[in-house]
């Protein structure tokens, strides 16, 4: 299931990241590495705020449907 579809507050195990090379390596710059826990802190629109390591990322809807749990 893609990110979005995570509720506010709920924290999930990143199982796959989809996209070209150049998407993938941008969120794993970001922290975003499969088998790495996410905590959804609030969604607005299809927007989240996520929990990630010891940062707060914000991702636009296109970029959170690419990261799978």
């Amino acid at each position: 299931m893609p990110l979005t579809m995570a509720k506010a507050g709920e924290t999930v195990t990143i199982r796959r990241i989809t996209g070209r090379d150049e998407v993938r390596r941008h969120l794993a710059e970001l922290g975003f590495v499969v088998d790495s826990a996410v905590t959804v802190v609030s969604e607005i629109a299809g927007n989240l705020i996520v929990q990630v390591k010891d940062a707060r990322v914000a991702l636009d809807r296109t970029m959170a449907n690419r990261i799978m749990f």
